[in-house]
């Protein structure tokens, strides 16, 4: 069985990040181990929510993993809450990180054209230093134009995201792949970038018309716990993005649908089925 290390927040209301990552992964056969950065009462879409930082926590268990000699197949980052966080992972990637083990970055700091509250250009700067350690990173278009310092476009065309995909592809991952790319009306989709047969991929599903918290989360986690089950890394990301897609399609037929995120539970076992 292949071990995955997640490492990133813990709402205990909300389903994101990792009470979102442990349970995809797990059901795709891995064993998820967490390390989580700090604790919320819920998401920060709520207000009043209350946070604990954990980052005091994370040289003392990476020194007890290391005692016991614990080993990662993939280490998949999400949420991480400030720039001296994200130092503390590039150590544990260079703690823990062998020949074949996935480095898979999700810089989770920005969406629809704005940063999330409470970070800023040095966070983004930092964030940019953590997916050139990456092996896979999966940026939105906000996040990729703060990190390469293109201008952000709600209309996108082929051309404009080439462009962008050059610029994150010189970050040196093996697999750039950029989320929310819609190069048709009605559509949406990814498009990555393979660097060792430089080749490119994109694939296009329906655009539902809705928001849910948590969905970059879904997908993220769903192509972590594909491609640990050995699936091409392009299969990965079909899967995961058709899985998103009907979760959310799930979720807006349940007329008591959660607005603070997705009803993944429910459709866990058409993930688990899915080719």
């Amino acid at each position: 069985m292949k071990r995955v290390l997640t490492i990133q927040d813990i709402s205990c209301l909300g389903k994101c990040s990792i009470t979102i990552a442990l349970p995809v992964i797990s059901a795709l056969g891995s064993e998820a181990v967490i390390l989580p950065t700090a604790l919320l009462s819920t998401h920060t879409m709520f207000n009043g929510f209350t946070v604990k930082d954990l980052s005091d926590q994370i040289e003392p268990i990476v020194a007890h993993w290391k005692q016991e000699d614990v080993r990662f197949d993939c280490i998949y980052t999400g949420y991480l809450g400030s720039i001296e966080q994200i130092d503390q992972v590039k150590e544990i990637f260079r703690t823990f990180r062998r020949e074949d083990t996935v480095i898979f970055v999700d810089p989770v700091m920005a969406d629809n054209g704005k940063l999330y509250p409470t970070f800023d250009m040095d966070y983004v700067r930092k964030n940019t230093e953590l997916c050139r350690e990456a092996d896979i990173i999966v940026p939105n278009i906000t996040e990729a134009c703060l990190m390469t310092d293109m201008e952000y476009r709600v209309d996108h065309d082929e051309k404009y995201i080439r462009e962008l995909m050059d610029r994150l592809c010189e970050f040196g991952a093996k697999i750039t792949v950029l989320t929310g790319v819609c190069l048709e009306p009605g559509m949406t989709g990814v498009m990555g970038y393979d660097r060792d047969k430089d080749e490119f991929f994109l694939y296009q599903n329906r655009k539902i018309d809705a928001t849910f918290h948590g969905t970059g989360d879904l997908f993220s986690s769903t192509c972590v716990g594909e491609i640990m089950k050995g699936r091409d890394w392009r299969d990965a990301m079909r899967i995961a993005a058709d899985y998103t897609a009907h979760t959310i399609e799930v979720t807006m037929k349940d007329p008591k649908k959660p607005w603070y995120g997705v009803n993944f539970e429910e459709t866990i076992p058409y993930l688990v089925n899915a080719e």
